[in-house]
């Protein structure tokens, strides 16, 4: 499964849910990753300590939500390992949900900061190395809520559809210098921070999902790496939903 091997990857919000299972797929395959995080020290220890037992990680604490942030982390990175060939954008923080009425100019703000600014920062700071070597690979982790129009989640999809345009116009632009751009839209997946979430809920969402089960953080992983091998350079701009067959609804 070395198929990986001397690439050197970063993925944002690493260290737990979504972001582990990514990482340790990539860890696995051969890479060397960047494991990104921007608060817990105590979480991303024991992730840095689960991965080093599988492969070569390192963590770079900074918040890859601000324009300074990815700066400082993208800077750290290629000082330690050199040039970053894949990105992975998974950092993401608490989505609202809130009424139309109830949303904020400050709620808006937040929610395009994270997925649509904190790419734009990420992707301008790779992209100059990736053109040189005439390959790179950028791969968003999105969401289904901006196909399903999920509620009341107003200003999260639309931050997404933000996102997912974004990805779509840059992947036009880096088509001709060997970059691709894709997107994983994942339904949802439980992971430790849906711990709280009633049965209820869980179930309703549940009834929704025409393979009538749970997707696993493994399988959103394999979805990613899938767009990042070097076998996948004729996919760009697309977005694989991994969701059940919840947008065939």
């Amino acid at each position: 499964m070395a198929i990986m091997k001397d690439r050197i990857v970063l993925i944002t919000g690493a260290t737990r849910g979504l972001g582990f299972a990514i990482a340790e797929n990539f860890t696995q395959g051969g890479a060397r990753v960047a494991l990104n995080y921007a608060h817990d020290d105590v979480i991303a220890k024991n992730a840095k300590e689960r991965l080093s037992a599988q492969g070569n990680v390192e963590l770079f604490k900074a918040d890859a939500l601000s324009e300074d942030g990815v700066e400082s982390l993208v800077t750290s990175v290629r000082d330690k390992w050199g040039e970053i060939d894949t990105v992975v954008l998974n950092a993401t923080p608490i989505q609202y949900e809130k009424t139309i009425d109830a949303y904020t100019e400050a709620d808006f703000e937040s929610m395009f900061r994270a997925f649509v600014m904190s790419p734009h920062y990420l992707t301008r700071a790779v992209v100059p190395e990736m053109k040189i070597r005439q390959f790179g690979r950028i791969i968003h982790v999105t969401s289904e809520v901006f196909h399903c129009g999920s509620s009341p989640f107003s200003a999260y999809v639309a931050a997404k559809g933000g996102q997912i345009g974004y990805m779509r116009s840059t992947a036009m632009e880096l088509a001709p210098h060997g970059i691709t751009v894709n997107s994983v839209a994942p339904g949802w997946i439980p992971v430790e921070r849906h711990t709280s979430v009633s049965e209820s809920v869980k179930n309703s969402y549940l009834e929704n999902v025409p393979v009538g089960r749970w997707g696993s953080p493994k399988e959103v992983a394999e979805a990613v790496r899938f767009f990042a091998e070097k076998h996948s350079g004729f996919l760009t701009g697309q977005t694989l939903s991994v969701n059940g067959g919840r947008t065939l609804l």
